[in-house]
């Protein structure tokens, strides 16, 4: 039995808590016998504007531009500008628990013009997160928890790092849609917005986020998804760090939203030049009873309103506004002039109120979670093992097997192997940049992930099948607001070359050390006749370059699916390389599982006593060409070690002793061989040994004639090998 307080809506009688209407508590009884609960709590309905709001404002305004002034460096206009619409979100809209940040019924807040951080901070610290106002004096400093952009993981509050602009709002998309998967294997059967697992997506996006590409393509994904859990307010204010906008972007953006599907609002100024408070709570009003399309909300603003000079200028985007600057505008706003980062107690007890309004639709969610926990005891268990982290027995023998001596191209075995574990992981769902049929990304049966009513065949609004379009960079954004959440597990293919219309989103999922998995296929001039355009060359040492990025490419079918089952155990961003071509099953695969690939590289072929004369390293589809290398060298007497090589970060990542055993020091007689840039295999063959590879672009041939033509051959390894050992 559970004993829990419930907003009576029946009662008539309302009460005040934190400036909102709410109404009366009262105590409701839950046991395994309930079957019910009165309608869902509504989202409390904002109360008007006060002079405690306008107060709230002024400080707001007025710690934006201290906190720039004092470090000397920094974005103050837009935190000014954007004062009233931060506070309305997190003060009357935002669903959110200061208490608890990972709260799962929370609404999630992207602040998509990360440069504005400190309009992040300063509702941080104003709501009750745990930060402080020493806090913001420390803004953009050495240790801070408020460094000068949002880091997901850094700061308590920030629901992902930002900051490149258009990633913010991309990544948003990718919330909005994991909330409506996760329903899906949670509550599927509830009617919209009764669900303890509906929450909605507020974002704030700049005119630079909306001039980003990546911005558009996954906003006209959002608008096919129809995803009505997304809100984007728009800062129309027309200056970035060149001057006026117009300069660079001059289309019809509210005619552009339209067009992608999206509802769209139009916020103007106050007389005095604010904005228009009033009309934007309307706005997100609507928003928030939107159940059929995501919102845009296009919120005109003055940039560094109300500073009397500083207002409207390019200064203001991205300087500290100057000591007399901030004189001035503080008189304006009523604040002290000769103080610096005020904060009455009056503002801070207002803001800390809301608090109470936020517990009470908590003790809301809090009683629907418990009745839904009682009545769906199999989806609780699911939801638990998903919020521990933890798989499921029985994902080692539910991999494909594959015969020594067949031939299956790795893209082919990594899609049997997301087939197989997709039947004991109902959390694992993806798909494609348009490139499902070449990348093997398609789970069987799984339906395409599409709005009800969409029309498509074979669809479901739950469905597992991503449809991406060619659209690689907003596929690894929404994969990182996916996955961001931690409960699934998204990945995206396309082809290893277009990693590079996407290494913006790679880079920031590597940096929040999130498990987003890029499937990329045609991994080299394997890939025959497309030519040199499609050809990957320096892409496999770019991509490495990236910390705490895992480039993973094995060798055959075997270590493909055994490479699945170790990107599930770990915790951080992959991508995934695989070949076009066939390869052959090897035959030192055999015992190659999970474990073996999560070393990064291993012994493949070995000598049969006494130490190797040389050690042939390779990756991927050159693994096969090691290995017959090495009965090659066998023939004249020279006997050589195989090492395959799957991932080098995380092979860098092991002890030193399991190091120096795959990688002896004492022998320098060593030879890489990988059908991409050698620029970094030196590291690991040292000043003695040779490298095999392609330093210039590839071109348009079968891949066999490719291979014999660019040197990439036994021949030359046998010959490499033996020039190493001689010397």
């Amino acid at each position: 039995m559970l004993v829990c307080l419930y907003p009576d809506y029946d009662d008539t009688t309302d009460c005040t808590r934190g400036g909102l209407r709410l109404a009366r508590l009262r105590t409701v009884t839950l046991s395994s016998e309930t079957t019910d609960l009165p309608a869902l709590a509504p989202r409390y309905a904002a109360t008007a504007w006060t002079d405690a709001d306008d107060a709230t404002v002024a400080v707001i305004r007025g710690l934006a531009m201290d906190a720039v002034q004092k470090v000397g460096n920094g974005h103050p206009g837009t935190a000014m500008s954007l004062a009233p619409a931060a506070h309305l979100l997190f003060s009357r809209y935002l669903r959110h628990d200061p208490t608890d940040p990972q709260w799962p019924g929370r609404d999630r807040f992207v602040l998509s013009c990360g440069h504005s951080s400190l309009t992040l901070y300063i509702q941080l610290f104003l709501s009750g997160y745990g930060l402080e106002l020493s806090d913001l004096e420390q803004f953009r400093t050495w240790g801070a928890k408020t460094p000068g952009h949002p880091e997901h993981g850094h700061t308590v509050g920030v629901e992902t790092t930002t900051g490149p602009l258009g990633q913010g709002l991309s990544t948003a998309v990718g919330m909005a849609m994991a909330a409506r998967f996760e329903r899906g294997l949670f509550d599927p059967q509830a009617p919209w917005a009764t669900s303890t697992f509906d929450h909605r997506v507020w974002v704030i996006a700049s005119d630079g986020d909306l001039e980003e590409g990546i911005s558009g393509e996954a906003s006209s994904i959002a608008g096919t998804q129809r995803l009505a859990n997304l809100t984007v307010i728009w800062d129309d204010n027309h200056i970035s760090i060149e001057g006026d906008t117009r300069v660079a972007f001059t289309e019809d953006v509210v005619g552009r939203y339209e067009a992608y599907g999206w509802v769209v609002h139009e916020v103007g100024l106050t007389p005095t030049g604010d904005v228009d408070v009033e009309g934007l709570m309307a706005a997100l009003d609507a928003a928030a009873n939107e159940s059929e399309r995501p919102t845009f909300i296009a919120m005109h603003s003055i940039i560094a309103w109300p500073a009397p000079h500083a207002q409207n200028t390019a200064k203001a985007h991205g300087s500290a506004l100057g000591a007399a600057e901030v004189t001035a505008t503080k008189s304006i706003l009523g604040l002290d002039p000769d103080k610096d980062f005020q904060v009455p107690a009056s503002v801070l007890d207002y803001t800390r109120g809301f608090q109470d309004a936020h517990r009470a639709i908590r003790n809301d969610w809090d009683a629907r979670y418990l009745l839904w926990r009682n009545k769906h005891p199999e989806r609780a268990a699911l939801l638990d093992r998903l919020t521990s982290g933890e798989l499921p027995d029985g994902l080692d023998q539910a991999l494909p097997t594959f015969d020594t001596g067949d031939s299956i191209s790795t893209r082919a075995a990594s899609g049997k192997a997301i087939n197989a574990l997709a039947s004991l992981l109902p959390e694992l769902w993806g798909g494609s940049a348009d490139l499902a049929g070449s990348n093997d990304t398609t789970i069987t049966g799984g339906l395409s992930f599409l709005p009800a009513g969409s029309g498509a065949v074979d669809s479901s609004p739950y469905g597992r099948i991503l449809h991406f379009g060619v659209r690689e960079h907003a596929m690894g954004a929404i994969l990182n607001g996916i996955n961001i959440g931690g409960l699934t597990r998204a990945f995206g293919g396309t082809f290893l070359v277009f990693s590079d219309y996407m290494r913006g989103s790679v880079r920031l999922a590597a940096l929040m050390n999130i498990p987003s998995t890029y499937v990329w296929s045609h991994d080299s001039i394997g890939l025959g006749e497309d030519g040199p355009t499609h050809q990957p060359v320096e892409h496999l040492w770019s991509l490495r370059l990236i910390p705490q990025f895992s480039v993973l490419r094995p060798a055959d079918a075997r270590e493909t699916a055994a490479a699945w089952l170790a990107i599930l155990r770990q915790s951080g961003a992959v991508g995934l390389i695989l070949s076009r071509q066939g390869l052959p099953v090897l035959h030192g695969t055999e015992n190659t599982d999970a474990d073996t690939l999560a070393k990064g590289a291993y012994v493949l072929e070995d000598v049969e006593s006494g130490s190797p004369d040389v050690i042939l390293i390779g990756t991927g589809s050159e693994v096969a060409i090691a290995v017959t290398a090495r009965e090659e060298l066998a023939k004249v007497g020279i006997n050589a070690r195989v090492v395959s090589a799957p991932c080098l970060d995380w092979f860098d990542n092991q002890t030193q002793d399991y190091r120096d055993y795959v990688l002896p020091p004492h022998i320098t007689a060593r030879v890489s061989i990988e059908a991409g840039a050698t620029l970094g295999w030196h590291r690991y063959v040292g000043s003695q040994g040779r490298t095999i590879g392609l330093d210039h672009y590839g071109a348009s041939a079968a891949s066999e004639i490719l291979y014999q033509e660019f040197g990439i051959t036994v021949d030359a390894m046998v010959t490499a090998a033996r020039d190493c050992v001689g010397r």
